[in-house]
């Protein structure tokens, strides 16, 4: 068995601010349920990442909870990847502040979320919203991550990881591995279901968007059969002409373990109706072994206490030799 030394290290995260979609699946975690068998694995509920936005602290403890079994639930194994949740490793904070210090400001301001909002003249934006595109850097640098997986709307905040990294280890020495993007191949972005122009998200007001991993086969069903397609009657694959049909031959595909071109054979002749009730089919029965594991995952607060802080020690370990280096090299005592 490869040591971590000898094995490429990944690190991910994913924000606790709303249950668990079908597009976070096939899109992230999917993904790292592979990447856990080639590679040295870090991933997080990132926590930290939630407080940009109000959120009352029974509802953050509660999703991070929710998060952290559904992971579990869906196939990351605590023994395998490091699992944790982020604030329980306080290095993170440490060296979002050290890398505060060595990003520009204009490259900060250029942000797109923070940009965007603050175009919209919105007073009320917090310092955090602002900044924690840094603490991104700072999640990614501390374990020398050199992939991270990503779709091309995350890039900029890669970029700024990138160039963080190389301006202190110009300015210090080499101190950080300088991360690059992994970039799935197929399945990375499932859209919307009321509206296949848009990426599903978890914060979606419109409930029939989106499937969540913990709805119950009748929801499933009846999400799917409402989901938009177009006026036309052809089953085929075209992102462009038929974003509706694309995105359902896209989840089928994904949660059979098909390829997309196989899936629109597979419909070739069939009807809209026949696409969605069989991608709901495939959906539920991909789901119902997931969802029968969260609950027991979730109802069993010691086994979760102690994956969580299984998890934290193992990453603390690794985070805190990388924050000591970097107190040393720019002259902190705590180093």
């Amino acid at each position: 068995m490869e040591t971590q030394q000898e094995q490429k290290i990944i690190f991910s995260a994913i924000k606790p601010t709303g249950e668990l979609t079908l597009g976070n699946y096939i899109g992230a975690v999917k993904n790292w349920l592979a990447l856990q068998e080639q590679y040295f694995c870090y991933y997080a509920a990132a926590d930290l990442h939630a407080i940009t936005v109000d959120i009352a602290a029974a509802d953050l403890r509660s999703r991070t909870l929710d998060l952290f079994a559904m992971l579990v639930a869906l196939g990351i194994n605590p023994d395998k990847s490091v699992l944790f949740v982020q604030s329980h490793v306080s290095a993170h904070a440490e060296l979002a502040w050290v890398l505060n210090c060595c990003t520009q400001f204009g490259e900060a301001r250029r942000m797109t979320q923070f940009k965007d909002k603050s175009l919209k003249g919105d007073d009320k934006l917090n310092v955090g919203l602002f900044s924690y595109p840094i603490l991104m850097a700072a999640d990614i640098l501390l374990y020398n991550a050199q992939y991270v997986p990503i779709g091309k709307d995350q890039q900029q905040h890669l970029e700024l990881a990138r160039t963080v990294a190389e301006r202190f280890n110009s300015r210090y020495s080499p101190t950080f591995t300088v991360p690059q993007g992994f970039y799935p191949q197929f399945g990375a972005k499932i859209y919307s279901l009321s509206n296949p122009k848009v990426k599903m998200a978890k914060s979606e007001d419109d409930v029939n968007a989106c499937v969540f991993l913990t709805d119950d086969a009748d929801v499933i069903r009846r999400k799917l059969r409402r989901a938009v397609t177009d006026s036309e009657t052809e089953i085929r694959y075209d992102t462009e002409l038929k974003a509706g049909v694309s995105n359902l031959l896209t989840i089928y595909a994904s949660v059979t373990d098909t390829d997309v071109l196989a899936a629109e054979a597979e419909f070739r002749g069939k009807t809209y109706a026949q696409l969605k009730e069989k991608t709901a089919e495939a959906v539920i029965e991909r789901l119902r072994p997931v969802t029968e594991r969260f609950k027991k995952i979730r109802t069993d607060k010691a086994y979760l206490a102690a994956c969580m802080k299984a998890g934290a020690e193992r990453a603390a370990q690794t985070a805190r030799k990388t924050l000591g280096k970097v107190y040393r090299k720019i002259g902190l005592s705590g180093g």
